[in-house]
């Protein structure tokens, strides 16, 4: 038999060396819709929605994540004279980070706030969608690639004068040191004027960790097995940022990016030493250095003793912990 025969006959084979066909005689199910970017998340802005989440934001969340991440603010007085919409652009280490940034914002701001959140992640299943829809006001957002899709969804939202909460690093870190910023937030400025508002947050990874990749079992976008921490926390606010009239989104989105970064060089100093510091990029990213060294470098304190927002040592009530008098 020649070879171009043999050929021609593997060719023509069907499984295993090719993917079968569905059986004629088994129904094929419907595809899935209603997850991912075709969640239908209109609901979760109509009023009794909008009702109920400030009411459990105010009443449960808020609480909560301060209670169990003790937080102390800094720059919040940029956002005083700040009407919507407003786009805040943070770095991401934990999935507490969106509920402690939403309580830290003024109620003006707070409660006209939606959370662009993964859609594959958190709208992979209906409940979720509905979850975090109702609690968070979060919408899908791809997040592998730039998606018309989501930045239509974004750009409708902020012509509504909804503010945007956006994690320009597409997912947690996976060691505390933020990974590289895309640039949908500067693209998002640019077509709507919304000032970029960066956000540094420190210390949430310690409180929530995320999974150890190499954790056999473990995917890396899971916290089961990480035990919650209390711990403090510290939030800084910069001050809001308008592309120029020759900057295009690439120019602006490395703008706020080392804005985010100045923020994270002052919550390791000072406002004076931050800005003096030639490697700013060094405090946001980490050191170029192995794996053991750059988690010796992040486990500073996120807030020194002296500021801290919650009195007495940081441990749960009922073991042992003395409070302190000092004043809220």
């Amino acid at each position: 038999m020649r070879s171009s025969e043999v050929w021609r006959r593997l060719a023509n084979q069907q499984f295993p060396l090719r993917k079968p066909d569905w059986p004629a005689s088994v129904e094929r199910p419907a595809p899935r819709r209603g997850v991912g970017l075709d969640y239908d998340h209109e609901w979760s802005r109509r009023y009794p929605a909008r009702l109920l989440r400030a009411v459990l934001l105010d009443t449960v969340t808020r609480p909560l994540a301060r209670l169990v991440a003790p937080m102390t603010l800094r720059g919040h007085e940029h956002l005083a004279h700040l009407e919507p919409p407003v786009i805040f652009v943070a770095n991401h280490a934990s999935h507490l980070d969106t509920p402690l940034l939403l309580s830290a914002l003024p109620p003006r701001l707070r409660h006209r706030t939606v959370v662009g959140a993964a859609a594959d992640y958190f709208f992979d299943r209906p409940w979720k969608g509905a979850l975090w829809s109702l609690t968070l006001a979060a919408i899908p957002i791809e997040r592998a690639r730039v998606n018309r899709r989501s930045a239509e969804t974004a750009t409708q939202l902020l012509g509504d004068r909804w503010n945007l909460i956006l994690f320009p690093e597409g997912g947690r870190s996976p060691d505390g040191w933020a990974q590289e910023f895309r640039g949908g937030a500067a693209y998002l400025a640019l077509r709507t004027g919304a000032p970029v508002v960066p956000v540094y947050l420190k210390g949430t990874r310690h409180v929530l960790p995320k999974r150890d990749p190499g954790t056999p079992g473990g995917s890396g976008t899971e916290n089961r097995g990480q035990p919650l921490r209390r711990g403090p926390v510290l939030v800084l606010f910069g001050l809001p940022l308008r592309p120029h009239e020759d900057e295009d989104a690439r120019r602006f989105a490395t703008r706020v990016e080392h804005a985010v970064a100045l923020l994270a060089a002052e919550a390791a100093s000072d406002w004076w030493s931050a800005r003096r510091r030639g490697d700013v990029d060094t405090a946001l990213h980490g050191p170029q250095a192995s794996p053991w060294r750059r988690a010796w470098a992040d486990a500073r304190p996120a807030v020194p003793a002296t500021e801290r927002s919650w009195p007495g040592p940081l441990r749960w009530p009922g073991r042992g912990a003395r409070r302190s008098s000092a004043p809220r």
